[in-house]
């Protein structure tokens, strides 16, 4: 059975059961806990902790996941992969165990022409925690399972919590015994091999306080509405119903790890660590793939980062297997085929995700080629200095900045004679990792915002009622005062507070639109609002400044937006959509925003394309969302449910999440339709117009868009008019000539320098010919000494000019300084009788600077000799060379 068939299958059977399908969220989640969506009920989460009311009693969903905390291990094992499907149904206060045991017996057994799964009952085994007395019952009553094959385990198996306070209960997992194949009899915990897991059941019926580990923490009492999460892993039943060994062997990943092997030349099964590239690239290619499909790009932090390393551990894998050639264009096409079945927007995508993977792929091809020589060049001044270990810090440099991973140092390193000192670099990846640990732990604690304090205002009062979209004005009433460490009783002149109100006209930063900025007035009060947010959904916290007087709780307040920045703010939010819609028009449909950010008077606009845009180009998407101001489009909202706007073709973000019924705004109908929260003008030409101010690279395949929009655009055009007339004043050219004559003084400009340039190598050919003829024997050698104006590369260039001028059959040595700002560099050369002389440059400079600088027998330098000090140390070299002798 197919793995798009068995998704399907899960899909339907829980649909007939009363259940709302609700589609996968997309795999950057808006939850500031996390980047990606690491589990099926991720999407839920807000309904199952009670933060949300469900929309519906029961769903069921196939959800996309992403884990990759230990992204070196995939591939080690064939027990996990960083990309995973998850099959779940979902109850909010409906059914409890015994209709989710029911359910799961039922699709787990029923037969494949009955729309089940068929697996053999007599090989099911269950588990459940050992003071759930109800759920043991339920199975032997529902399935008949024999007491022996209903196994009781602790908290640490088989009782479930999201870590912190909140809601919590025992679990009950499936497991399916493959055969003595695969291990030892005995059920799951004599072997998690032989027996595997693929559905877990969730009971949250408790709630749980404060504390850590699996049972660390006390029970505070039953839910009053309990619920009901589970997951079955979709691979891993694929792996079940196709009878193959592991998830690398399903239909929609084997396909990508046999291209790989075609590729390199190597079978699958013949050597450990070829298989372990093989599941690396089939792995990393398919997580790739549905990462790009849902917005995600390539870049030094956050989700890019992560989406980064495993592009390029892919595209590194695949080397060490002896493919040299980009590999991406030939394994992505695969892994698209895998996937769309049962995620058609990958191959309606294609194009987009192609070109950011094949970006990126050609980025870390130039990244190998700059990080081997820094790594060449590290080396060499390992060896210089008589080591034979690379520090760990050099180490860590080329891992951290350069993307150089540190098998390939150590390979290369090694290739070389040196050593890599692995407990430096350790030291400092642990050191990284900490602090990445620290701030996933500060946004799971929700950072400075008391997230608990706002939960307890949300259940005491229910949502703000917001009034964005329809006023600028509200009376309200102060239903909390919180600060850094809790709520507060009262906020004076001068202190920063968050505030939550009952009612607001305030706009919470969403969607790429800055949040509001205004005033809160009573009759004792005045504060700024300097920031909005929604840090709990439904409720709307704002951060103000106490300007004048007290507030405390239950005060009431007028509530105002600052009407000239709502203004900004709608013109600059529609401007966004105008030129997304331009873009698209000039470049096509794979110019899709993968993200903006706007605010009065600016916006940025963030979009897939390989190389920067031409200043034709440019000038053409900027006329495109001109001329669509000046035709006066109209700007409307409309409401509907999600398919019913995909079909009408709305554009919906990828790092948002929608919820039943969603806000289309349309600017000229058809012309730009999207998904959006955010505030807009009545009309296009309200926008008044659109400047790009810039165009620039925010990563490999990715180009930002910036433009200044309403009056401050009008400002930005007049600014550069005013510095056209000054330079065209400044050098007597009339405007349509300017361009023609600047072009004209930047050749003269440079037909200089390349005059100065030829004159200062005749002064050095003459200078080094004066030199050579002013020769002194030392030891028998020649030896020439010398300072020079311009530093170490003035002094390499005349060291090289003489040397060269020394007669080929004697020995000779030339020194030569240069001092800049107090220091002094130093070059020594040797001609190649000196070298068969027994004379070495290194070894001349390092005697000269007690230890300092390097290079190779016949040329070296080094530097860090005071200035004062150079004539002492030119002078020394005569002694040295008969010390050498």
């Amino acid at each position: 059975m197919r793995t798009a068939e068995i998704r399907a299958r899960f899909l339907d059977f829980f649909a007939e059961r009363g259940h709302t399908v609700v589609p996968s969220a997309p795999l950057p989640t808006p939850d500031p806990t996390l980047l990606f969506v690491n589990a099926g009920m991720v999407p839920f989460k807000p309904y199952l902790t009670g933060e949300a009311a469900a929309p519906w009693p029961r769903a069921t969903s196939v959800q996309k996941c992403v884990r990759t905390l230990d992204i070196e291990e995939v591939g080690k094992t064939t027990r996990h992969g960083s990309f995973f499907q998850m099959n779940g149904n979902f109850s909010f206060g409906d059914y409890f165990k015994e209709d989710a045991i029911r359910f799961a017996w039922e699709l787990s057994t029923k037969s494949v022409d009955d729309g089940g799964y068929g697996l053999d009952p007599e090989r099911i085994w269950v588990t459940v925690h050992h003071s759930d007395d109800e759920a043991r019952t339920l199975w032997r009553e529902i399935s008949g399972l024999p007491e022996e094959r209903i196994v009781s385990r602790g908290d640490e198996d088989n009782f479930w919590s999201m870590g912190v306070p909140g809601p919590c209960g025992p679990c009950s997992e499936l497991y399916y015994d493959r055969g003595p194949k695969f291990g030892r009899a005995g059920g799951p915990e004599v072997d998690e091999d032989r027996y595997m897991e693929f559905w877990n059941l969730v009971f949250m019926q408790y709630e749980r306080g404060e504390g850590t580990g699996k049972s660390g923490y006390p029970i505070l009492g039953e839910l009053p509405r309990r619920n009901i999460d589970t997951g079955m892993g979709l691979e891993r039943m694929a792996t079940l119903l196709q009878g193959v060994d592991n998830l690398y062997e399903i239909d929609e990943t084997r396909p990508i790890l046999d291209r790989a092997a075609a590729l390199a030349g190597v079978r699958y099964g013949d050597d450990e660590q070829h298989d372990v590239r093989l599941r690396v690239v089939a792995d990393h290619v398919r997580t790739a793939l549905m990462l790009l499909a849902d917005g995600t790009t390539p870049g030094n932090e956050g989700r890019g980062y992560v989406l980064r390393r495993i592009l390029r551990r892919a595209v590194r894998s695949m080397r060490q297997l002896g493919y040299e050639d980009r590999a991406l264009p030939e394994l992505l096409p695969v892994a698209r085929d895998c996937m769309a079945p049962s995620y058609p927007e990958v191959a309606e995508a294609y194009e987009r995700i192609a070109g950011q993977a094949a970006g990126e792929e050609d980025a870390f091809r130039a990244t190998l080629r700059q990080g081997t020589a820094v790594l060449d060049t590290a080396v060499t001044k390992v060896k210089a200095e008589g080591g034979r270990s690379l520090p760990g810090k050099q180490a860590f440099l080329l891992h951290d900045t350069y993307g150089f991973p540190i098998d390939l140092t150590l390979e290369m390193a090694a290739e070389q004679g040196v050593e890599v000192d692995r407990e430096g670099f350790a030291a400092l990846m642990r050191e990284q990792r900490e602090r990445a640990r620290a701030d996933a732990r500060a946004r799971k604690s929700g950072g400075a915002v008391d997230t608990s304090a706002l939960r307890t205002v949300l259940d005491e009062h229910g949502p703000t009622d917001w009034r964005a979209w329809d006023t600028l004005e509200t009376d309200s009433k102060v239903l909390a005062l919180l600060g850094a460490q809790g709520p507060v009783p009262v906020a004076r002149e001068g202190e920063i507070v968050t505030v939550v109100l009952d009612r607001t006209p305030f706009y919470a930063e969403s969607g790429g639109q800055d949040s509001d900025a205004g005033r809160l007035s009573g009759t004792s009060v005045e504060a700024e609002v300097l920031d909005v947010q929604r840090p709990v959904p439904g409720l709307v916290a704002h951060q103000v400044r106490i300007t004048a007087g007290e507030l405390a709780p239950g005060d009431a307040l007028h509530a105002a937006v600052d009407p000239e920045w709502r203004l900004g703010a709608r013109q600059a939010h529609s401007g966004t959509h105008v030129l997304h819609a331009a873009l698209r028009e000039i470049l096509g449909p794979t110019a899709l925003q993968s993200g903006s950010y706007n605010r009065p008077g600016y916006l940025r606009l963030d979009f897939p394309w390989r190389g920067g845009l031409s200043a034709t180009t440019r000038s053409e998407v900027e006329e495109a969302a001109n001329r669509a101001l000046r035709r006066d489009l109209p700007v409307g909202v409309k409401w509907m449910t999600l398919p019913e706007a995909k079909e009408l073709g709305a554009l919906a973000l990828f790092d948002e999440t929608y919820g039943e019924k969603v806000r289309v705004v349309e600017i000229g109908g058809a012309w730009s339709r999207e998904l959006c929260g955010g505030t807009h003008v009545a009309h296009a030409s309200q926008v008044g117009v659109v400047a790009l101010t810039a165009e620039s690279s925010v990563g490999a395949g990715m180009r930002r868009l910036e433009a200044s929009v309403g009056i401050e655009g009008f400002g930005y055009l007049a600014r550069e008019r005013d510095l056209v007339s000054q330079i065209a004043e400044q050098i007597q050219a009339p405007r349509a000539e300017l361009s023609d004559r600047v072009a004209g003084l930047l050749e003269r400009l440079k037909a200089s320098d390349r005059e100065n340039q030829r004159l200062r190598q005749q002064a050095t050919v003459a200078r080094a010919a004066e030199l050579a003829g002013s020769a002194v024997q030392a030891a028998g050698f020649l030896v020439v000494t010398a300072t020079a104006d311009g530093g170490a590369d003035a002094a390499r260039a005349l060291a090289m000019a003489v040397r060269d001028r020394m007669p080929a059959g004697q020995p000779a040595v030339v020194a030569v300084g240069s001092a800049t700002d107090g220091k002094a560099a130093l070059v020594v050369a040797l001609n190649k009788a000196g070298k068969e002389a027994g004379g070495s440059a290194s070894d001349l400079v390092k005697r000269l600077l007690n230890g300092r600088g390097g290079g190779s027998p016949e040329l070296a330098q080094g530097g860090g000799l005071a200035a004062d000090q150079l004539p002492q140390t030119l002078g020394a070299l005569a002694g040295l060379l008969g010390e050498q002798g």
